[in-house]
């Protein structure tokens, strides 16, 4: 049914009405109210995992966290065997075995969510395609859709932003002893420089006379460089490679320039993923004795130039909590 797209593949009014119609997933209110407490619970039963075990992988306590978050927005919260959400859902975004991946996700997670929220109606995304009468295909195309851009992304950034202020000790204890303005000024630094999804694909609604490539018509499909637009010094200021988390605000621009996207396809969930990266740092970077044993490995997704993070190993010696 086309009028169940995915919102990420719709333009125009369809696009607007969806947005509006999930708006209150993202909003402020719901951050402070209904994510940041999963935030908390995540970070509670993952510190106590790293203090049991001594050293743990960053990209699975980072992933947790996302999957924790997005879980709830999305409404996957009903399975019989919840505890297991992160690793079918690494194997059904791995594109690995992919029809029976994706049964196990029907099976064992959309099912029984869409019976949960027929009886009990919740405000989260799988609540709204029961309402809308979705199909468990366009359905399940959703809650995929919402996992790639909400899990894989989190996931990568956080790890990312935890290499830099291991790694840079007066970046990290400006961080530690900052507002919570100042940490997000710092994680927005650190995504304009590294953003995760660097290439974006996007229709011209207009004729562009003169762009670094030639003339573009009305309609054409065009690449947008992430990467090249958030270190062009015309709006970054001087030296656009260094690190500065005071740039921004000197520049009066949003901090995380192009890296969220712009526009009407800006990512709605831009302040959830920063509100997330910001509680798992916050609380890990506190522990006492935590060290980065092992700096991760950098692989890339071609498609979207993409970064992928693994490898990295935070320890901590129980005896110094």
């Amino acid at each position: 049914n086309p009028d169940h797209a995915s919102v990420f593949f719709l333009d125009g009014d369809a696009h607007r009405k969806r947005r509006s119609a999930i708006a209150g997933f993202f909003a402020p209110k719901a951050i402070v109210t209904r994510h940041q407490p999963i935030m908390q619970r995540t970070m509670d039963r993952e510190l106590a995992r790293l203090m049991a075990e001594g050293s743990r992988p960053l990209d699975e306590m980072s992933f947790q966290m996302a999957v924790d978050v997005a879980a709830e927005i999305i409404g996957l919260t009903d399975s019989p065997d919840q505890a297991g959400l992160p690793d079918r859902l690494r194997r059904m975004l791995g594109f690995s075995s992919l029809h029976k991946r994706a049964m196990d996700i029907i099976r064992l997670d959309l099912r029984p969510a869409v019976r949960a929220r027929k009886a009990a109606p919740r405000d989260d995304v799988i609540s709204y395609m029961v309402k809308e009468g979705y199909s468990e295909k366009s359905m399940l195309v959703e809650c995929m859709t919402y996992g790639t851009a909400g899990m894989m992304t989190t996931r990568e950034f956080i790890v990312m932003c935890a290499w830099h202020l291991f790694t840079n000790d007066p970046l990290r204890e400006r961080f530690l002893s900052g507002s919570e303005d100042d940490q997000f000024a710092i994680l927005e630094e650190i995504l304009r420089l590294e953003p995760v999804a660097a290439v974006l694909h996007r229709r011209a609604a207009e004729a562009i006379a003169q762009s670094a490539h030639g003339p573009v018509q009305e309609g054409e499909v065009i690449a947008i460089d992430i990467r090249l637009a958030n270190t062009d010094e015309a709006i970054t200021g001087p030296c656009p490679l260094a690190l500065d988390p005071d740039r921004a605000r000197r520049m009066k621009v949003v901090g995380s320039y192009m890296s969220f996207g712009d526009g009407a396809h800006r990512c709605p969930g831009s302040q959830v993923a920063l509100h997330e990266t910001r509680v798992f740092l916050d609380r890990l970077l506190r522990v006492p004795g935590i060290r980065l044993e092992r700096e991760p490995e950098i692989t890339w997704f071609a498609m979207i130039g993409s970064y992928e993070l693994r490898g990295a190993i935070v320890s901590v010696d129980p005896a110094a909590a």
